[in-house]
């Protein structure tokens, strides 16, 4: 008997892909560095939004960098090199080179990043779908006049 992972049901497809995604996220989740995900509620005009806020301490912009590939958002710093001539007495401060990576869904819209007193947020928008329905035309085929072809 196999074994069916959730995204794997006879009733989702095309689904393969995000199940890779998850599981390259699922991997490069080690917890560093801290974040928060907030829902913003929905303003007059505006869509309902999502923000997402990393501790970055000690970090410039020009050592951080955003990317949206696919429908994945990657976050990545990188760290000046170390000065020889800093002697640490005690070292709590993290400043390690980092990759954080989202799964965003169909459509969600990265509005952009700021980077203020060690928090870089990251806001998305994710706007209301359209609600469609459309229907599927039947043909009606003659069983009889294809066995009919076959002889």
């Amino acid at each position: 008997m196999s074994r069916l992972t959730s995204l794997q049901s006879p009733f989702l497809l095309g689904f393969d892909g995000l199940e890779r995604a998850l599981d390259r996220v699922a991997k490069s989740a080690d917890g560093y560095p801290p974040y928060n995900i907030e829902r913003l509620a929905p303003t007059e005009g505006e869509p309902e939004r999502l923000r997402i806020t990393l501790a970055v301490a000690g970090f410039a912009p020009n050592q951080i960098e955003v990317t949206l590939e696919k429908n994945e958002l990657v976050i990545r710093g990188r760290p000046p090199a170390e000065r020889e001539d800093r002697q640490f007495l005690h070292r709590g401060i993290a400043a390690r080179q980092f990759t954080r990576a989202f799964v965003l869904a169909e459509g969600m819209e990265v509005l952009g990043a700021d980077l203020a007193t060690g928090l870089l947020v990251v806001d998305l928008a994710r706007p209301e779908p359209k609600r469609s329905v459309q229907r599927i035309a039947i043909r009606a085929r003659d069983e009889n006049r294809r066995i009919a072809e076959k002889e």
